[in-house]
């Protein structure tokens, strides 16, 4: 029976300190925020909308002595902004890639092709933005985190969901003899 009261004891003696919790909160002071009632009808201060940048880019190509191409283009994305420039064979699919950034408008990759230089034929000559994340942040404040104030023609969500980047891509013929062609495609001599 000893067991008994002493655990009826011990019952007692928890409500009693859950009393004298409670007691003791409810005697301090409770704050109470008073609101204007103009403040129903203030506006709420939102972030300024920025200016989404319509993407341009152009391209040139021309072949080194070696006979490799080397790519300049120009784009009005900001100066420091990583892009990745292709080039691939139309032929073979073989590709050769370069990784650059804008500077003042302008970029530049290569020389591009395999050390024995391009053979002649059609090449197709690429230029992508890399994705807002891996921008660096003077980039980012401008395009936003996911290139979310990138637009224009040019801009297309990537394929893993990462935000939207820009690609530009433009087809060049190599070789003194130009193929018969309906395209509209820039013929790169030696």
């Amino acid at each position: 029976m000893v067991k008994t009261r002493g655990g009826v004891v011990a019952v007692v003696v928890s409500f009693l300190l859950l009393a004298g919790c409670n007691e003791q909160m409810e005697e301090e002071p409770r704050v109470v925020e008073e609101v204007p009632s103009n403040a129903v009808d203030a506006p709420v201060a939102e972030e300024p909308e920025r200016a989404s940048i319509d993407v341009e880019f152009t391209l040139h190509a021309e072949l080194s002595t070696d006979r490799r191409l080397l790519v300049e283009g120009a784009s009005n994305l900001p100066t420091g902004t990583r892009v990745l420039v292709t080039v691939e064979r139309e032929l073979s699919r073989v590709r050769w890639q370069s990784r650059t950034q804008i500077n003042d408008g302008q970029f530049r990759a290569g020389p591009l092709g395999s050390g024995s230089g391009l053979p002649d034929g059609g090449y197709i000559v690429q230029v992508q933005s890399s994705e807002g994340s891996v921008q660096p942040r003077a980039v980012q404040e401008v395009i936003g985190r996911e290139g979310e104030y990138l637009s224009g023609e040019l801009v297309t969500q990537t394929r893993h969901g990462l935000g939207q980047v820009a690609t530009f891509s433009r087809r060049f013929l190599v070789g003194s003899e130009p193929r018969r062609t309906r395209d509209q495609v820039e013929v790169v001599e030696e």
